[in-house]
């Protein structure tokens, strides 16, 4: 399988640029797919913000299945961490405001004992595509950051005032490197990875067979897959949706491109990919 690495040229810039600005800030909000919380960690930001207060946020909740919310217990007995679904909007505002509060208490009572104005500060920070730009729009109540449904949109660092809150939006940021190959896939699979630089046949056909092993029912309700190899599986998604090419051949290409996004959209049930020891491998526990 093709090795999975993606760190264009505009992620060191942004990497560069949290570090300066980080002086700017208070405290730290590292937002994470659910669906996959520690492969949607990227441990160079924790080195970066050197000790700083962080919230550890668990976005697209609503996606993920009960696993996550184990996970994100596991997370909390060693920090702050909340689970979240910034795009519904449901709760999010008022439950991330009383999260960000109990982060920065001790910061806001200095503030207000020097008698000064100025908001507490976050740097909202994690890879591509974990709804970062969406979190800030959910407590802004408007669109005020750009939003998008693949890895990339963000470029620039912005600021955005949210009641007593100024957050610093920046781009999503992925470390130079993978050391572990699996993480690297679950982060494709959710499209936190540049589909144009992915073998996606390759990506379909391993998100078949960690699927058939750990959610098979997804795929039996939607594809009415019975199992096989992951070839027969994407054979059964071209026929049940008829991905047919001229001649009854099946067209593997829509297979895959459908696969992947059932998944992203949550047509293929609630998941969560990752595990504890997955949490640990990353630092995260």
């Amino acid at each position: 399988m093709k090795i999975i690495q993606w760190y264009p040229g505009h992620m060191a810039k942004a990497m560069r640029l949290m570090e300066e600005n980080l002086k700017l800030c208070d405290a730290v909000v590292f937002v994470l797919d659910a669906r996959a919380p520690a492969s949607s960690y990227n441990p160079d930001l924790s080195a970066l913000v050197k000790g700083k207060p962080a919230l550890y946020l668990f976005n697209k909740s609503d996606l993920a299945d009960g696993k996550a919310e184990e996970l994100c217990a596991l997370v909390r007995k060693s920090g702050k961490a909340a689970l979240c679904a910034c795009a519904s909007g449901r709760n999010t505002p008022r439950l991330l405001q009383t999260a960000m509060e109990a982060l920065c208490e001790e910061k806001r009572e200095k503030l207000a004992g020097k008698g000064s104005a100025r908001p507490v500060r976050f740097l909202i920070a994690g890879v591509p595509n974990t709804g970062k730009s969406t979190l800030i729009n959910a407590l802004s109540g408007g669109k005020r950051a750009q939003v998008g449904d693949k890895a990339g949109v963000t470029k620039t660092k912005q600021w955005v005032r949210c009641g007593g809150f100024e957050l610093m939006d920046t781009p999503g940021t992925m470390p130079p490197s993978f050391s572990d190959q699996s993480l690297a896939r679950r982060l494709a699979y959710l499209g936190c990875i540049n589909d144009e630089i992915l073998a996606l046949d390759e990506i379909a056909l391993a998100l078949l067979s960690e699927l058939w092993e750990k959610y098979p029912q997804g795929l039996q309700e939607r594809y009415g897959i019975e199992g096989g190899e992951p070839l027969e599986m994407l054979e059964s998604v071209c026929k049940k949706r008829r991905f047919l090419l001229r001649g009854g051949e099946y067209d593997y290409e829509r297979g895959e491109r459908a696969v992947l996004d059932d998944l992203r959209k949550g047509k293929l049930g609630k998941i969560c990919l990752d595990c504890a020891e997955d949490l640990e491998r990353v630092g995260l526990v």
